[in-house]
C-alpha cells in the first residue's frame, strides 16, 4: 500500500506539479503577458452565461473594447446564439475544456478529446477553428506541453477573485485598476456555475469592470484580443531569447517577489511600478552629504530600489541604450514628485536623513539632485557588480556585448541625496496632486531625445 501510494505521489508529481511550477513560475510553453505599452486584455473563462454573457458584451462594445472568452463546449453547445454573437463582434474565442475539469484529474486523451469537442462546437457555430486553449483553473499537466503545435495555451498575469461575492464591487474595482497596466492579461469570469464560485458573482464583476473600463479610457488605455497581444509579443526580443536566459529572467522576477515579501518594500506608483521604498538604519560608512551634513552607521534612510520587471520590460522595449536610458530617466522624472509628497506626507518618512540607493553607470542621477559616491572596496562591493552585471545582461539591449565593452565602467556606485533637497525640490511640484493621475501618462517618442547613459540599475 504504501508503494503504491509513493508511485501515486511520484506520478502526480511529474505529471501535473511540476508541469505547473515551471509554466506558472516562467512562462515556459504558455503566454501569460504582454508587452504593449497602451494595450491590455480582458479574458473571460465558464461562459457562456444567458444572464450575464449579453450583458458583457453590451459593456464592452460600448467601450469598444475587444475580448477574448475562453468557453466551456457543453455552455457553448447550449447558448450557440451568444457564441455567434462574441464572433459577430470581433471577439476571440477560445476554449476552456468542454466540461469544466481539472486536467490534473483527466487522462491525456480525455483531455485532448475534451479539447476537440470544444472546438468542434465553436466551429460549427462560428465557422472558425479556435487554437487557443486555457485549462480549468490554468491548471496544467506534462502531456498539455504537447499540444503547443496545435493550440496556443494561455494563461494570465492578474487575477481577482471576482468568481466571490464576499469581495463586492468596491474592492474588486481597487483590485483591477492597481492591475490596470499595459501588457496585463486579466482574468475574469462571465459564469457563476463553476464549482466554488457564487452564482451572482458576476454582477459585481460587470459593476466593477465597467469602472475598470472608464479608467482605462480615461489612461489611454485599449483591451485588445489575446491573439493580437501574442503577435506583438512574438515580434520582441522576449521571443527570440534562449530557453536559459528566459529561465534565468524567470528566476530573477521570482528573486524580486520574495525581496519585496521579505522586505516589505512599498510602491510610489502602485498601478505602474517603477519606484520602490523602505525605510531602514543605514549601516554603512560615513558619507558626506551636498548639504554639509554626515550620513552615518544608524541615520535613518529612504533605501530605493527600481522595479526589476518594469525595468525589464523597458529594456526589452527599447532599440539602444541610449533609448533605454531616456525611459528611465523619464520614468523617474515622473516619480520623483509622487515620492516627495508620500515623504511629506509620513512624519517617519520625512524624519530620515537622506534618500539612498546603488547604482550602476552612473550618468543620470545628478539630473534628480542625487551625488553619486563610490563604494568602499570590500565584500558587499563585489557581490554587488557581480548581481548587477548579471542585471544589465538581462535587461540591456545589447545584453552580455555591453559588459565586454564597457566591464571597467560596471563598477557599483552609491547615490545619496538629503531628504530636505527632495522636498525643497519636488515639494511645490506635487502640493494637491491626485496620485492616480500620474498613471495616465505613458511612454512618448524618445527618437528625439538626446543620448544619455544608463542612470543604473539599483541592487536588490
Amino acid at each position: 500500500m504504501e508503494t503504491l501510494l509513493l508511485w501515486l505521489f511520484y506520478i502526480s508529481t511529474f505529471y501535473a506539479f511540476i508541469p505547473g511550477i515551471i509554466s506558472r513560475i516562467f512562462g515556459y510553453r504558455v503566454f501569460r503577458r504582454g508587452i504593449g505599452v497602451k494595450d491590455f486584455a480582458l479574458t473571460f473563462d465558464d461562459g457562456p452565461d444567458p444572464q450575464y454573457t449579453p450583458k458583457l458584451l453590451d459593456l464592452l462594445n460600448k467601450y469598444n473594447a475587444k475580448a477574448t472568452f475562453f468557453v466551456v463546449g457543453s455552455h457553448a453547445e447550449r447558448y450557440p446564439e451568444l457564441i455567434r454573437r462574441m464572433h459577430a463582434e470581433g471577439h476571440l474565442i477560445g476554449i476552456h475544456n468542454y466540461v469544466h475539469k481539472s486536467n490534473w484529474l483527466m487522462r491525456p486523451g480525455t483531455v485532448c478529446k475534451q479539447i476537440q469537442r470544444t472546438d468542434d462546437i465553436i466551429y460549427g457555430i462560428t465557422g472558425e477553428r479556435s487554437t487557443y486553449y486555457r485549462p480549468p483553473w490554468g491548471i496544467v499537466n506534462l502531456f498539455d506541453f504537447s499540444k503547443r503545435r496545435h493550440v496556443k495555451i494561455v494563461l494570465w498575469s492578474a487575477m481577482f477573485g471576482d468568481w466571490r461575492t464576499n469581495l463586492g464591487v468596491d474592492r474588486l474595482t481597487e483590485k483591477m485598476l492597481a492591475r490596470l497596466n499595459p501588457g496585463e492579461v486579466m482574468l475574469l469570469h462571465d459564469c457563476g456555475l463553476t464549482l466554488g464560485a457564487d452564482p451572482e458573482a458576476p454582477e459585481q464583476m460587470l459593476a466593477a469592470l465597467e469602472r475598470t473600463l472608464e479608467e482605462a479610457k480615461v489612461r489611454g488605455l485599449n483591451s485588445i484580443r489575446v491573439d493580437e497581444m501574442i503577435k506583438a509579443a512574438e515580434k520582441s526580443s522576449l521571443a527570440r531569447m534562449s530557453f536559459s536566459k528566459r529561465l534565468l529572467v524567470g528566476l530573477w522576477l521570482l528573486w524580486e517577489r520574495c525581496f519585496h515579501f521579505l522586505f516589505r518594500l512599498r510602491t510610489v506608483s502602485p498601478a505602474l511600478p517603477f519606484l520602490h521604498y523602505r525605510l531602514r538604519a543605514y549601516q554603512g560608512h560615513s558619507v558626506s552629504l551636498d548639504d554639509g551634513t554626515t550620513l552615518s552607521k544608524g541615520d535613518q534612510v529612504i533605501e530605493l530600489h527600481i522595479d526589476n520587471h518594469q525595468l525589464f520590460e523597458l529594456g526589452m522595449q527599447s532599440r539602444s541604450a541610449a533609448q533605454l536610458a531616456i525611459r528611465m530617466i523619464r520614468r523617474m522624472d515622473k516619480d520623483m514628485p509622487y515620492l516627495a509628497e508620500i515623504i511629506a506626507g509620513d512624519d517617519a518618512l520625512s524624519e530620515a536623513k537622506a534618500l539612498y540607493g546603488i547604482s550602476m553607470i552612473n550618468r543620470g542621477p545628478e539630473k534628480f539632485g542625487f551625488t553619486v559616491k563610490d563604494m568602499p572596496k570590500g565584500l558587499f562591493a563585489s557581490l554587488t557588480k557581480f548581481y548587477l552585471s548579471i542585471l544589465l545582461s538581462v535587461i540591456h539591449p545589447a545584453g552580455g556585448a555591453r559588459l565586454k565593452e564597457r566591464s571597467e565602467a560596471l563598477v557599483p556606485k552609491i547615490i545619496v541625496m538629503p531628504v530636505s533637497q527632495l522636498l525643497d525640490s519636488y515639494g511645490q511640484k506635487c502640493t494637491g496632486a491626485k496620485l492616480h493621475r500620474r498613471q495616465a501618462a505613458g511612454p512618448e517618442h524618445e527618437e528625439d531625445m538626446a543620448e544619455a547613459e544608463l542612470p543604473g540599475a539599483h541592487a536588490h
